[in-house]
């Protein structure tokens, strides 16, 4: 059964200017899902909508069949959905573990060290971390929310090869092991291959990939 079903889903920013272009697709429990495209092709702006950043201009998205505008976004994003956004989005004068503790009351440093941050950087300031350090406490605060869908936007792009491939077997553990719908968008062929459904956006157009 289907968790989310995106129906008939247009968005434009301007009128007669369609980023979007009558979606259709559903995404199920324990699987994962990668959205690829070019850039500017409507990736993110898909995965908004799905996680109830924002709203279609046409067209309904709908999480175990209700419309997320029954469900109330805000109540929908604090307790379906979690996200691995590109920008981080940590509380800046939080620890690592801290950031973590904001989704979930497990034990942060365990999680923390399972995406490659050690004890002595999982207590020090966010800001006191690199890049690639902030995104893995992003990807850990993801992880340890009990949503039952899993959003990641580029999760991967601030990572050595080695730590991406770790970051994608937890994803992966997730939707299998858990029963999340994991759905990433990525530039990297390595990630989406991994993905049980491949879905190619281009011009607003959704279609499953021939690859």
């Amino acid at each position: 059964m289907a968790v989310l079903v995106v129906k008939n889903v247009e968005y434009a920013y301007e009128l007669g200017k369609n980023v979007l272009c009558d979606v259709n697709v559903s995404f199920e429990a324990g699987k994962v899902y990668a959205i690829v495209g070019a850039s500017g092709g409507g990736k993110t702006t898909l995965l908004s909508l799905i996680g109830g950043l924002d709203v279609p201009t046409g067209g309904k998205i709908e999480l175990e069949g209700k419309n997320l505008n029954v469900i109330g976004l805000e109540h929908y994003r604090k307790n379906h959905v979690a996200f691995i956004f590109q920008s981080f989005n940590l509380i800046d004068y939080m620890t690592p573990a801290e950031n973590v503790n904001l989704t979930s009351k497990v034990d942060a440093i365990p999680l923390l060290a399972s995406v490659g941050l050690d004890k002595e950087h999982a207590q020090r300031n966010v800001l006191q971390l690199s890049g690639g350090q902030q995104q893995r406490v992003a990807i850990a605060r993801a992880l340890a929310s009990n949503a039952k869908v899993l959003l990641a936007d580029e999760p991967t792009g601030n990572l050595d090869g080695e730590t991406a491939e770790t970051i994608v077997d937890l994803l992966k553990k997730s939707a299998y092991e858990h029963q999340k719908c994991v759905i990433i968008v990525t530039h990297s062929q390595d990630v989406a291959q991994q993905a049980d459904v491949i879905y190619d956006l281009k011009k607003g157009i959704l279609s499953v990939a021939n690859y």
